[in-house]
C-alpha cells in the first residue's frame, strides 16, 4: 500500500514541487529556461564546479525521497563542451546507502563497498586516447533509464531498498526524473503500440519528447539503459569478480564513427565499463574490413511489463564487432537511405543492415524496430539464381583471370558466373545499383561502386566472396573504375555534387593484410571523361577519353596531373572508350568513337599515330565493314573496344560485335545482337569476346569454333508480376519493358520472348494443365498463347479499361480477368479455345493497380477473391456462378484506426482450414475465414508501409510477405508474435513474390528475378490445398471420422495406407441405407432439462448393419434392369448406381465431408460474425434477492428463417430475438422469455398441437455441435436437449402426427436427421449429397417427408417395423422447361400437389403421386424463400421484399389436363411490398391473415381482407450504437450502423418516430451504404418547454444533424469534424454541442447558429469515446463555471473541464492518464475507455478501463486521487450508473452483464446476449435498465433494495481497494 501512489510512475519534479524550493534546494546558476526543442520549461545548470551548481532532491542530507520504483529515469541533455555530475544516493533492503555517480569528468569505472563511478562519455568522432569526455555541441536531448536493482545486484551484489536522495549537478539541461515499476519504451507512442500489437509499455504522454511528424524518435534524441542486458546477462561472473563488464551505450549517429577499441572478450583488460552517446558530429572516413557473410545486425529486446527481461538471448558488448570489421562502420555505410544507422546495443530503434539476410528476425514500427521470435533454421533463404542483368548500366561485364567465369552486376548485386557450368556465385551487400566495376590483373581483388549518392565503393576479395573494404567516396557517384595490374591502384572518376569531373586514386596495397584503402590523389577536371584505365605496365600512367578529347595521366608525389594529347582536326569527335596495346613492345593506345574511328595514339610521344574509321558497307554475301576515309560518310557508331595481342574487337550502336586484327584490314568475324552493343572484352586468352547489349543480353563469341553463347537476358525495366507453371517448371514474367517473358526455372534461361508492337501487357496467368499463356493487356484484351505452337490461340476484348488481374482455376476449369473499370470476366478454359462465359460490372476495384495479388483462385477451385466492389472492401465469390458468398468491410476491422483501412493485396491459404489472407493500408496482414469472414489473426506492423504482395507455402508454415525492397519470412504457424527473416538484396520495390513449384524455392521480382533455396524441409501438403499441382490427378482423403467401407482393399491399386485405421463412431446412415435407431452414438446426445443439465440420455440400440447393401435409388426415368423392393408404384427402386454419385459406403461415422461453398439462395441461414466468446461462469444471483428481471426485449432477428410462430386459435406467438426465444402476448404485449441457447437461433418449428416448441442455434465456443431445444409450451420448460449437426441448423419440422421431429443442416453440415419426440432419440440420419435447402412433412402422410434442393427434389419414404426404421429416397430432377437451378421453398397443397419456389422467381407445382412437374409460372422478379398455402391460397414471399397472394384453386384440375396445363388459370389476389427480404411466414388456415418476418428486423401483421400491413415488432438491422432518454422519462431514442435514429415509447416500448438520412454519401466515403449513427444525445429541460426536445446525431462523415422530436423534422445539419463523430452531449443548458470524432477532436458548437466556436485538441491522436456534461458548481473544485464536463478518448486520458460556455469560458480542472492495458490480454480491440459522472456524488468519477487490470476505480476531483477500486473479471466494454439506488451495470465482451451494488458490495451476473454487451443505460426514473448487444436491446426491471445486507450473489464480495 506504501507504493500504490508511485505506480504507474511518479513525476519528482512535480511531486517534490521543484521551483518553489520548500522539499528540494538549488545552488549557484540554476534557471528555469523553456527549451525550443521540447517546447517546455526545463532547468539549466551552469558552472564548472559541481560542488556549488546543482539542484538536490531533497532539501537536506537527512531526508529520504523514499521511492521505490526500480526504474530511474533522467530526461536531460548535457551542456556542449562541459562536463556534468548526477549522484544517486540508493538504499539497500538493509539500509546500507549506495553512492552511485554518473560523469563525463571519470576516465574509468571504480567502485568502493559505498560508491560506485561509472564514466559516461560522450563522443565526438576521435580516437578513445583522444577522448576529452566533454559532450560535442551537438548533444541530443537524453532519455537515461537506470536499473538500480540490477546496479547494485551486479556491482555490489546488494539488494535494492529505495531511492534516498538526487543531485544534478554542473553542466546539463533537465526536464524532471521519473520513477517507476515499469520499463517503458521512450521511442513508441500508445497509438503506435496499439497498431503493432506489441507486448510493451509505451511512454506516458508527460515523459514523451516531441518528435516532428514524420521523423523517427532516434533521429532527435537518444534513449540509454544501465546496465546494459550483456552485462546484467553475466551478472554471476561479475558478482565474483567485483569487477563489472562492458557496459557500452550509444545512441544513433548520423555519420561514420569508429569503436573505440575492438574487444576480443567481454572483460578487456584495461578498460572500463563506460555510458557512451554519440554526437552527431562528423568522424574520419575510415573504413574497416566487412567480410561477405558475417553481416550482422543489432537488436533491441522488447521489456516485459513486469521489470527485467530474459536475457538469455541478448547479444552482449562483444557481439558488435564481428571479424574485422566494426559495427560503427560497415552498418552505417551500407544503410540504404541515409548514414542514420543504429550501432547500439541497447537504441531501441535499431535499422537492418542491407544486403543479405538480417540474422533474427524485426517487426518494424514506423522506424522502431522490435526484436522477435526467430525460427529454425536460421537463414531459411539462401539465393540461389539471378534473373538479370545490369541495372544502372549494361557497360561492366568482366573476365576472370583463368577465362573461365565472367563478373558482372545484376542491378545491386554482383554475378560470377562459369560459363561452363553455368553455376553463379554471389557478391552481396550494395544497396543500390552497381555503377562500376573492376578486378585487379592477379584476379584477387574486385571494386564495385553503387550509383545513388553518396557513392558507397566496396573492396572485395575475389576468391572467398568477403568484403574486405567499404568506404564511402569522396564523389557524388562514381561512373568508371580501373585497377593497376598489380592491384596496388585503383582509380576511379566520378562526379562532384555540382557536376564536375573527379578523378581520384586509392593505393589498395594493404587492403588485403588487414589494412585499409587509402586515398592518395584527387583532382578536379573540366574535361569529360567517358573512359579510363590505368596502363598495365606502369602502375603510374593512366589515359582517358571523352567529348573532344585525350588526356594522359600520371599519379606522381601524391598528385594526379595530365596532359591533353592534340588531335588537330579530330579534337571534335565523341571519343566512348579506350584501350592499351597488349603487346609488350607497344607503345599504341586505341581509341574509339561515336562516328566510327579508331585513333591510334602514341602515349609516350602524346602524338596521333593513326586514324581510322569504320563505315557500313553491303556485300553480297552479307554484312561487313571496311575502313575508309575520315569524313566519307557516316561512320558505324562505337560504343566499345577491347584490345588482344592480336586482334581488337568492337561493339556497335548496328547491334554487331566484329573482330578485327590490329592493321583493321579485313573483318575476321562479326555476331548480330538483338539491341545496340554497349560493351566488349576479350578474354585474357584472346579466344573469347565478351559483348553486352543495351536490351540487356549477355553472351560472349568463341573464335575457335564461331559459335555465339548467350550467359544472360534480361528485362530492360522493373518486372510487374510472375506466374508459375508446375509441370514443365517455367516461370513468365511482365515488365514495364513492355515484353511478357518464359524462364526455364532450372536453367535460368529464357524460352520465349512474347512482345506486341501494338499492345502493353499486364497481367500473366499460366493454364494449369496446358501449356497456354494467358495475358491480358492495357487495350483491355486478354490472349490466349499456345507455348507449344507459339501461337496465339484467341483472343476476347471484353474489358474497357486495363487488365489489372489473370487467375487460373487450380483444376483448370476457369479463368478470370478484372480490369481497371471495375469489370469482372469468366472464362471457361478447359478447352484448347477458351470461351466468355460471363462479364459483370462495377465488381473489382476501380483504383486497382497491376498486381499477381488483384485475383486469386482457392487451392479447392471453388472459391474467387478479389478487392472491390471499393478498396475497402475484400469479396469472394463462387467460381462456378459468381455469386457473391462473402463480404468483408476491411476498413471496420480495426475500429481504433484513425483513417480508413483499405486492402492492398489477398491471397488464399491451404484449403483446411480455409483462410484468406489481406494485407491492408495500415501495413498488417489480417487472416479471415474465408466462410464467415471473421478475423482469424493479425500480423501487425508487418512492413512500415503496405504490403502490395504476399504468399503462402501449401503447407503454411511460412508466409512471405514484401514490400519496398525487402523480403520477409514469417513463421505462419505461430500464433503469438511470430518470428521473421529479413532479405534485402532487390535496388527498387518487389513486386511481387511466389513460391515456386515444390515448393522447395520462392521467387521474388523487382529489378531483377531472384530465386532462393528453402533451406526448411517443407510439411506435408493440406489435401486441397493452394499450392497442389493443379496437373496431379485428384486425390480424396477421407476426413477425421469418416472411414473406407469394410470390404474394400486399404488403398487404391495396392496403395498402403497412410494412416492406421481407427475405430469409427456413431454416424449417420448413408442414402438408402437400413436404419435402426442408434445406441450408444457419439454422433448424437440428447439431455433432459427435467433429469440435470448435465445428464445425457443415450440412444439405445446400435444399428443394424449388413456387410454389403446396394444403394436404393429409383431412377428418373423410371427405366431399370430389375426393381428391387416394393413393386409397383412411385417407389419402385431400381439398384443401378444413381449419376451424381452418392455414396454407397456403409457406416456408421457422421461423414465429416469437405464443407459446401455457400448456394445462391437467400434463404439459407448464416450466423452473424461475433467476435465475442460466451462467459464460462458467472455469478448466479438468488431467486429471492434478483434485483434485474428481464422485461422486455426490442427486437427480432431477421437474419434468421422461418422463425415466427403463430398458433391463432391459442394465440401463441413466439419469435427470435438473438439466442432468445420471445413468447408475446399480441393483446396485452407482455413477454416471457426462453434463455438457453448459447448463439444465434436460426429457426423454430411449433408442433400442430402447439405444445411443443423446438428451436436451434449454431455451435459455439462451449458447444462444438449446434444445440436443438424441445420447449415444453404449457410450462416455458425446456424438455430436452440435442446435439448432432456440425454448423447450423437450416430447417425444423414436425409430422403430421407430432410423433418425429426432422432436422436439416445447413450447406456445410449436408445431413438430415429424424428424431422420436417422445423419447428424443435420434431414429435415423442421412448425410445428402449436396445442400437442401427447405424440408417439409407431407401433411396428409407422416411416413412422406420432402427436401428441395439443387437441380431437384429428394422425397423419403419412412417404413417402422420394430425398433426398425426404413428409409427410402426418390430423387426427382426438375426438368429443364422449368428453367430453374435452386429449388428454395416447398409447401403441400391439395393432395397430391406439392408447390416449389426457386432461386428464379418461378413457382413448380410437382404431382407426388406421378412423381412430375406438370405446372410452372413467374410468381416474383427474385428468389422466392417462403410459400405457404392453404386450401385454394398460396402465399409466397421473395428477397424483392414481395409479399404476394395466389388464387390456385384451379390447379387441381390442371393436374388432369398434364402436359397441357396452362398456368393462366392461377392469378395474384393481392401484392404488398414490406420493408425487407422476406425470412418468415404464418398465417391463418383461411389464409386472409398473417404474421411475416423481413430481414430488416421488422414483425408485420398482414391482413389480405384489408390490404394492409401493420408493425408488430420492430428493431435495428445493424449495430445499435447509443439508447438515450427524454428528460421527462416518457420516450427514449437509438441510433445505429443503419444511419436510422429512431424515438420509442417507454411504456409501450413501440417505435414513434424514424429519421433515416438519405443520400448520406460523400467525398472520400465509400458508396457501398448509409454512413452510420455512431452516437446520439437529447436535450436537457430548456425554458420548460417540451416542445423544444431535440436529438443531436452524430454520423461517421463527420455529419451532425439535430432531430426535432415534436415536429418529427431535421432542424439542422452541420460538420464540424472531418473524422466520424464519435461522442456528443448536450450543455446543461442545452445551447451548445460538445462533440468528439475519431482523431481525438473536441467540438464545441451552438445548433441555434449552426456555428463551431471552439475546438479542443487535447486528444488528437486517439478516438474520443466519451463526452458527459452535467450542471455543476465548479466554485469547490477551484474553477468558475456552471457546466462541469469530461471527455475520454481511448488511449486512456480523461480530461475534466469547468466552462460557461455564454462567456466562452473554458478551464482544464484534471487530467487522468495511464498506462495502456497489456495488449496480448485484449487482442481483438483494447479495451474502451470508460467513464462517468457519479449520480450520488457529482465529485466522483467512475471509470473503467483506465489502467492495466480489469477493474472499475472511483477518482475524486476533491483529493485528486483514486478513492476506490472494484475488481472486475474482464475488462467492461459499457458502464452506465444508476441516478437512483447506488448500483452500477457493466458489460462485458463475453456477453454478460453485471451489476454492482455499489454500498453492499454485491455483484451478479446476467445472461441473455448473444454477442458483447456494448451498451447499459440507466433510464433516468432507475426502475429500468436498457443492454444492447449487436442490434437487440434488452430492458430490464430493477427492483429495490433488498431488506437485509446479504449477498446478492451466489460467491462472495471480492475486496475493494480503498486508499
Amino acid at each position: 500500500m506504501a507504493r500504490a501512489w508511485q505506480h504507474p510512475f511518479l513525476n519528482v519534479f512535480r511531486h517534490f514541487k521543484v521551483g518553489e524550493w520548500k522539499r528540494s534546494t538549488k545552488e549557484g546558476d540554476v534557471t528555469p529556461v523553456t527549451d525550443k526543442t521540447l517546447k517546455c520549461t526545463v532547468y539549466r545548470i551552469r558552472g564548472s564546479v559541481s560542488a556549488g551548481n546543482y539542484i538536490q532532491l531533497p532539501q537536506t542530507s537527512t531526508q529520504s525521497l523514499g521511492l521505490t520504483g526500480r526504474y530511474l529515469y533522467v530526461l536531460f541533455r548535457p551542456l556542449p563542451s562541459k562536463h556534468f555530475v548526477i549522484h544517486l544516493d540508493v538504499a539497500t533492503e538493509d539500509s546500507q546507502v549506495i553512492r552511485v555517480s554518473f560523469s563525463s569528468l571519470f576516465r574509468e569505472f571504480k567502485s568502493t563497498a559505498t560508491w560506485l563511478q561509472f564514466p559516461f562519455t560522450c563522443e565526438a568522432g576521435t580516437s578513445r586516447k583522444d577522448l576529452a569526455g566533454v559532450a560535442p555541441s551537438g548533444a541530443r536531448w537524453t532519455c537515461l533509464q537506470l536499473d538500480l536493482q540490477d546496479i547494485l545486484l551486479v556491482y555490489l551484489n546488494r539488494r535494492y531498498g529505495h531511492l534516498k536522495s538526487v543531485r544534478l549537478c554542473a553542466s546539463l539541461l533537465v526536464k524532471s526524473l521519473y520513477t517507476s515499476d515499469l520499463c517503458f519504451e521512450p521511442a513508441v507512442t500508445v497509438a503506435e503500440a496499439r497498431r503493432a500489437k506489441l507486448p510493451v509499455t509505451p511512454v506516458p504522454r508527460e515523459m514523451a519528447f516531441p518528435v516532428p511528424k514524420g521523423d523517427s524518435w532516434h533521429e532527435h534524441y537518444v534513449h540509454i539503459r544501465f546496465p546494459s542486458v550483456g552485462s546484467r546477462a553475466s551478472s554471476e561472473p561479475a558478482r565474483k569478480s567485483r569487477s563489472p563488464p562492458e557496459a557500452v551505450f550509444r545512441g544513433r549517429v548520423r555519420e561514420l564513427v569508429p569503436p573505440p577499441v575492438a574487444f576480443s572478450n567481454p572483460f578487456p583488460d584495461g578498460v572500463s565499463p563506460a555510458v557512451q552517446m554519440f554526437g552527431p558530429t562528423a568522424a574520419r572516413p575510415v573504413p574497416r574490413p566487412l567480410p561477405e557473410v558475417s553481416l550482422f545486425c543489432e537488436h533491441s529486446e522488447v521489456p516485459s511489463m513486469n521489470g527485467p527481461r530474459d536475457r538469455s538471448q541478448e547479444p552482449s558488448a562483444r557481439a558488435e564487432v564481428t571479424d574485422k570489421h566494426t559495427a560503427g562502420n560497415g552498418v552505417d555505410t551500407a544503410a540504404p537511405e541515409s548514414a542514420v544507422v543504429p550501432v547500439a546495443l541497447e537504441d531501441v530503434a535499431p535499422r537492418q543492415p542491407p544486403g543479405r539476410k538480417q540474422s533474427r528476425p524485426e517487426m518494424t514500427l514506423g522506424e522502431t524496430v522490435f526484436e522477435q521470435r526467430s525460427f529454425l533454421p536460421d537463414p531459411i533463404l539462401k539465393l540461389k539464381g539471378v534473373i538479370g542483368f545490369g541495372g544502372h548500366s549494361t557497360k561492366w561485364a568482366l573476365w576472370t583471370k583463368d577465362g573461365a567465369a565472367v563478373v558482372y552486376p545484376c542491378h545491386a548485386v554482383i554475378v560470377v558466373l562459369h560459363v561452363e557450368t553455368r553455376e553463379q556465385r554471389f557478391f552481396l551487400g550494395h544497396t543500390d545499383k552497381v555503377s562500376a566495376l573492376a578486378l585487379d590483373g592477379s584476379g584477387s581483388l574486385l571494386a564495385s561502386a553503387q550509383a545513388r549518392p553518396p557513392s558507397m565503393l566496396r573492396l572485395w576479395d575475389f576468391q572467398t566472396g568477403g568484403c574486405l573494404s567499404l568506404l564511402r567516396s569522396p564523389v557524388h557517384a562514381l561512373c568508371s573504375l580501373s585497377f593497376s595490374s598489380n592491384g596496388v591502384l585503383l582509380c576511379g572518376v566520378g562526379k562532384d555534387p555540382h557536376g564536375r569531373t573527379v578523378v581520384l586514386a586509392w593505393g589498395t596495397e594493404q587492403v588485403g593484410r588487414g589494412g585499409e584503402a587509402v586515398l592518395l590523389a584527387k583532382t578536379h577536371t573540366g574535361v569529360d571523361i567517358q573512359a579510363f584505365k590505368v596502363a598495365f605496365f606502369d602502375e603510374t600512367r593512366m589515359a582517358s577519353c571523352g567529348q573532344g578529347g585525350i588526356r594522359l595521366w600520371r599519379l606522381r608525389g601524391g598528385e594526379l596531373r595530365s596532359c591533353p594529347v592534340d588531335l588537330g582536326e579530330h579534337r571534335v569527335l565523341e571519343l566512348t572508350d579506350l584501350a592499351f596495346g597488349q603487346a609488350q613492345d607497344s607503345h599504341t593506345l586505341y581509341v574509339c568513337g561515336r562516328s566510327g574511328h579508331i585513333l591510334e595514339i602514341d602515349h609516350r610521344r602524346r602524338a596521333v599515330r593513326r586514324v581510322r574509321r569504320l563505315l557500313p558497307t553491303q556485300t553480297p554475301g552479307g554484312h561487313s565493314s571496311q575502313k575508309q576515309p575520315f569524313g566519307a560518310g557516316p561512320g558505324i557508331s562505337i560504343s566499345s573496344l577491347s584490345v588482344s595481342q592480336t586482334t581488337c574487337a568492337v561493339g556497335s550502336d548496328d547491334g554487331y560485335v566484329r573482330l578485327w586484327p590490329l592493321d583493321f584490314s579485313s573483318v575476321l568475324l562479326e555476331a548480330e545482337h538483338e539491341g545496340p552493343v554497349s560493351w566488349v572484352c576479350v578474354s585474357p586468352d584472346g579466344l573469347r569476346v565478351l559483348s553486352a547489349t543495351l536490351s540487356g543480353h549477355l553472351g560472349f563469341l568463341d573464335l575457335p569454333s564461331r559459335e555465339y553463347n548467350t550467359l544472360a537476358r534480361s528485362h530492360t525495366a522493373p518486372v510487374l508480376a510472375l506466374a508459375t507453371e508446375c509441370s514443365r517448371g517455367q516461370l513468365a514474367t511482365v515488365s514495364q519493358d513492355d515484353t511478357v517473358r518464359v524462364w526455364d526455372l532450372a536453367t535460368l534461361q529464357q524460352l520465349y520472348d512474347l512482345r506486341s508492337p501494338e499492345e502493353t501487357p499486364r497481367a500473366i496467368a499460366f493454364h494449369p494443365t496446358r501449356p497456354v499463356l494467358f495475358c491480358g493487356f492495357a487495350s483491355g484484351a486478354v490472349c490466349s498463347f499456345s507455348l507449344e505452337a507459339a501461337g496465339v490461340l484467341v483472343r476476347h476484348r471484353r474489358h474497357q479499361g486495363a487488365v489489372t488481374g489473370l487467375a487460373a482455376s487450380p483444376d483448370g476449369s476457369f479463368l478470370f480477368s478484372s480490369c481497371s473499370r471495375g469489370t469482372l470476366a469468366q472464362y471457361h478454359c478447359s478447352t484448347t479455345r477458351c470461351r466468355v462465359l460471363r462479364v459483370t460490372a462495377n465488381m473489382v476495384c476501380r483504383d486497382a493497380h497491376p498486381t499477381p495479388n488483384a485475383l486469386v483462385v482457392s487451392g479447392d477451385s471453388r472459391l474467387l477473391a478479389f478487392v472491390g466492389p471499393s478498396k475497402y472492401v475484400v469479396t469472394i465469390v463462387s467460381t462456378a456462378s459468381l455469386e457473391e458468398l462473402l463480404r468483408v468491410d476491411v476498413s471496420a476491422l480495426e475500429l481504433a484506426s484513425s483513417r480508413l483501412d483499405s486492402a492492398v493485396a489477398i491471397c488464399f491459404g491451404p484449403v483446411p482450414p480455409g483462410h484468406l489472407l489481406v494485407s491492408t493500408s495500415s501495413h498488417t496482414v489480417v487472416v479471415l475465414d474465408a466462410a464467415s469472414g471473421r478475423v482469424v489473426r493479425e500480423l501487425s506492423g508487418v512492413h512500415s508501409v503496405a504490403c502490395p504482395s504476399l504468399a503462402l507455402s501449401r503447407d503454411a508454415r511460412f508466409l512471405l510477405t514484401a514490400t519496398d525492397r525487402v523480403i520477409r519470412v514469417w513463421d505462419y504457424p505461430a500464433k503469438a508474435s511470430p518470428g521473421c527473416q529479413v532479405y534485402i538484396g532487390h535496388s527498387e520495390p518487389v513486386r511481387a513474390v511466389a513460391f515456386a513449384p515444390g515448393q522447395r524455392q520462392l521467387l521474388s521480382v523487382a529489378d531483377a528475378i531472384f530465386l532462393w533455396d528453402v533451406l526448411g524441409a517443407p510439411g506435408r501438403s493440406p489435401s486441397g490445398s493452394a499450392g497442389d499441382s493443379p496437373g496431379a490427378p485428384p486425390t480424396c482423403e477421407a476426413g477425421p471420422g469418416a472411414r473406407q467401407p469394410e470390404d474394400t482393399e486399404a488403398g487404391t491399386g495396392g496403395l498402403p495406407r497412410q494412416q492406421v485405421p481407427v475405430p469409427s463412431q456413431a454416424s449417420p446412415l448413408q442414402l438408402g441405407a437400413h436404419a435402426g435407431p442408434l445406441k450408444g452414438a457419439d454422433g448424437a446426445f440428447s439431455t433432459s432439462d427435467e433429469e440435470g443439465p448435465s445428464q445425457e440420455s443415450h440412444n439405445p440400440e446400435g444399428l443394424h448393419q449388413a456387410s454389403s447393401l446396394p444403394m436404393l435409388v429409383k431412377e428418373a426415368s423410371g427405366a431399370g434392369d430389375g426393381a428391387q423392393g416394393a413393386p409397383g408404384g412411385p417407389w419402385g427402386f431400381s439398384m443401378r448406381p444413381h449419376p451424381c454419385g452418392w455414396a454407397t459406403a456403409r457406416s456408421t461415422t457422421k461423414a465429416q465431408a469437405r464443407p459446401s461453398a455457400r448456394p445462391d439462395c437467400y434463404r439459407h441461414f448464416t450466423a452473424r460474425y461475433k467476435a465475442s466468446s460466451l462467459v464460462k461462469s458467472a455469478s448466479a444471483p438468488s431467486a429471492r434477492v434478483e434485483r434485474l428481471l428481464l422485461k422486455a426485449v426490442v427486437g427480432y432477428n431477421g437474419n434468421g428463417r422461418a422463425n415466427v410462430v403463430w398458433k391463432p386459435d391459442t394465440g401463441f406467438f413466439a419469435y427470435t430475438c438473438g439466442c432468445l426465444v420471445v413468447v408475446e402476448d399480441l393483446h396485452s404485449g407482455a413477454q416471457r422469455h426462453w434463455l438457453g441457447h448459447p448463439e444465434e437461433i436460426s429457426t423454430l418449428a411449433l408442433s400442430h398441437n402447439a405444445q411443443i416448441l423446438a428451436s436451434a442455434s449454431g455451435c459455439s465456443s462451449t458447444a462444438s455441435r449446434c444445440q436443438i431445444r424441445i420447449w415444453d409450451v404449457p410450462g416455458g420448460s425446456c424438455r430436452h436437449l440435442l446435439s448432432y449437426h456440425d454448423t447450423a441448423v437450416q430447417a425444423l419440422a414436425f409430422s403430421p402426427d407430432d410423433a418425429l421431429l426432422v432436422t436439416l443442416g445447413d450447406y456445410s453440415d449436408r445431413t438430415l436427421a429424424l428424431w422420436s419426440v417422445a423419447t428424443c432419440e435420434l431414429l435415423s440420419s442421412v448425410r445428402l449429397p449436396e445442400p437442401a435447402h427447405g424440408v417439409a412433412f407431407n401433411p396428409r402422410d407422416a411416413r412422406e417427408l420432402t427436401c428441395v434442393g439443387q437441380g431437384a427434389i429428394t422425397s423419403w419414404l419412412l417404413q417402422q417395423r420394430g425398433a426398425d426404421v426404413t428409409l427410402q429416397v426418390h430423387r426427382e430432377p426438375i426438368p429443364e422447361e422449368v428453367g430453374a437451378g435452386e429449388l428454395t421453398s416447398l409447401c403441400y397443397g391439395a393432395a397430391p400437389l406439392l408447390y416449389c419456389g426457386c432461386n428464379a422467381g418461378r413457382v413448380c407445382v410437382w404431382d407426388t403421386r406421378a412423381g412430375r412437374c406438370f405446372l410452372a409460372w413467374e410468381a416474383d422478379d427474385g428468389e422466392i424463400g417462403v410459400l405457404l398455402c392453404s386450401g385454394a391460397r398460396l402465399v409466397s414471399g421473395s428477397n424483392t421484399r414481395r409479399l404476394r397472394l395466389w388464387a390456385v384453386g384451379a390447379v387441381p384440375e390442371l393436374r388432369r389436363k398434364g402436359a397441357r396445363a396452362r398456368s393462366s388459370s392461377v392469378f395474384m389476389e393481392h401484392e404488398l411490398t414490406l420493408d425487407g427480404a422476406i425470412v418468415s411466414a404464418v398465417f391463418h388456415d383461411s389464409m386472409d391473415m398473417g404474421v411475416v418476418g423481413t430481414t430488416a428486423g421488422t414483425l408485420w401483421y398482414v391482413s389480405w381482407a384489408e390490404g394492409t400491413s401493420t408493425r408488430l415488432i420492430s428493431g435495428h438491422r445493424s449495430k445499435v450504437n447509443e439508447v438515450v432518454f427524454s428528460p421527462s422519462a416518457s420516450h427514449w431514442a437509438t441510433c445505429s450502423d443503419d444511419g436510422s435514429v429512431r424515438v420509442w415509447s417507454l411504456a409501450g416500448m413501440e417505435l414513434l418516430v424514424q429519421f433515416q438520412v438519405l443520400n448520406q454519401g460523400s467525398a472520400g466515403v465509400s458508396p457501398l451504404g448509409p454512413q452510420s449513427c455512431l452516437c446520439l444525445a437529447w436535450s436537457p429541460p430548456s425554458c420548460g418547454r417540451p416542445e423544444e426536445q431535440q436529438v443531436a446525431a452524430g454520423y461517421s462523415d463527420g455529419t451532425l444533424r439535430v432531430f426535432s422530436v415534436s415536429q418529427i423534422a431535421m432542424e439542422l445539419k452541420m460538420r464540424p469534424h472531418r473524422a466520424a463523430l464519435t461522442a456528443i452531449a448536450f450543455s446543461a443548458d442545452g445551447q451548445t454541442i460538445l462533440s468528439g470524432d475519431k482523431d481525438g477532436l473536441v467540438a464545441v458548437s451552438r445548433p441555434h447558429t449552426g456555428m463551431t466556436f471552439h475546438v479542443l485538441s487535447d486528444h488528437r491522436g486517439a478516438p474520443i469515446s466519451t463526452i458527459q456534461s452535467t450542471n455543476k458548481e465548479c466554485g469547490d473544485l477551484g474553477a468558475e463555471g456552471a457546466d462541469l464536463w469530461l471527455a475520454a478518448s481511448s488511449d486512456q486520458r480523461i480530461s475534466v473541464w469547468a466552462s460557461d460556455w455564454p462567456r466562452g469560458h473554458c478551464e482544464l480542472l484534471d487530467w487522468l492518464s495511464s498506462p495502456s492495458p497489456t495488449l496480448t490480454e485484449f487482442p481483438s480491440r483494447p479495451p474502451p475507455c470508460l467513464v462517468a459522472f457519479c449520480p450520488w456524488d457529482g465529485a466522483l468519477l467512475a471509470c473503467a478501463g483506465l489502467g492495466v487490470h480489469p477493474e472499475v476505480v472511483f477518482y475524486s476531483l476533491h483529493q485528486k486521487q483514486v478513492v476506490e477500486k472494484i475488481p472486475l473479471p474482464f475488462f467492461a466494454v459499457s458502464l452506465s450508473l444508476s441516478p437512483g439506488a447506488h448500483l452500477m451495470a457493466i458489460g462485458f465482451a463475453e456477453r454478460m452483464l453485471r451489476l454492482v451494488d455499489c454500498e453492499s458490495g454485491a455483484v451478479q451476473d446476467f445472461a441473455g446476449h448473444d454477442d458483447w454487451v456494448q451498451l447499459c443505460r440507466f433510464a433516468p426514473s432507475a426502475q429500468l435498465l436498457f443492454s444492447a448487444a449487436h442490434s437487440e436491446i434488452l430492458v430490464w426491471e430493477v427492483s429495490g433494495h433488498p431488506a437485509t445486507e446479504e449477498s446478492l450473489g451466489s460467491g462472495s464480495w471480492p475486496p475493494w481497494r480503498r486508499s
